[in-house]
């Protein structure tokens, strides 16, 4: 069974330029997209989006998730958590994206890569400008990533924007290096 399950990869953040970054992330790693998935907040339930997990025929997966702001957990972590502990899933990693949100939510984070492409071991707000936290990222779709056992969390500023130097136009190299770290240290390589 445990061969057999998709290799997945979520993202917190479900707006256009994340869908516009993400799309064209998974064609660079050979991977797919659900563009469904695309949506602030996100609309479609947990057993809906493994549904089209499973039909997707490339791995990695490629996942968005997105609370539009709400408070505690909002339809995109009920989703997510969901997703994540569906037994023929197997999260590499989540991309946490920082958001400014009304009250502060946050997450713990395994490293934070900053709008320049350096990782570090403090958090990052929306535009990928590190912050004073060790180890935590502020967002709205961040509430429930603790509960969760995967193998890397990745904190990283909003996904193909940060002053334009994660847009689409410049290869999103932010979002790029995410996955990078992702696939590396899930072991994704090695099976």
């Amino acid at each position: 069974m445990k061969k057999d399950r998709r290799k997945v990869i979520l993202v917190t953040d479900g707006d256009e330029y994340a869908l516009k970054t993400i799309e064209y992330i998974a064609s660079e790693f050979g991977g797919r997209c659900i563009s469904k998935t695309q949506g602030n907040p996100t609309t479609l339930s947990g057993p809906e989006i493994v549904k089209l997990i499973l039909q997707t025929p490339n791995d990695p997966v490629f996942v968005m998730f997105d609370d539009s702001g709400f408070i505690g957990e909002g339809a995109g972590e009920l989703a997510l958590k969901y997703v994540a502990t569906d037994k023929r899933i197997e999260v590499l990693g989540i991309i946490a994206v920082a958001s400014k949100t009304h009250q502060d939510e946050w997450a713990r984070v395994d490293v934070s890569i900053d709008r320049f492409g350096n990782l570090t071991h403090f958090g990052v707000d929306k535009s990928g400008v590190e912050e004073f936290d060790i180890g935590r990222i502020n967002g709205d779709t961040v509430y429930c990533l603790d509960e969760l056992e995967v193998p890397i969390i990745v904190g990283i500023g909003d996904i193909g924007k940060m002053a334009r130097k994660d847009h689409v136009q410049n290869g999103s190299p932010i979002t790029k290096k995410a996955v990078e770290l992702i696939l590396e240290r899930s072991g994704y390589y090695d099976k």
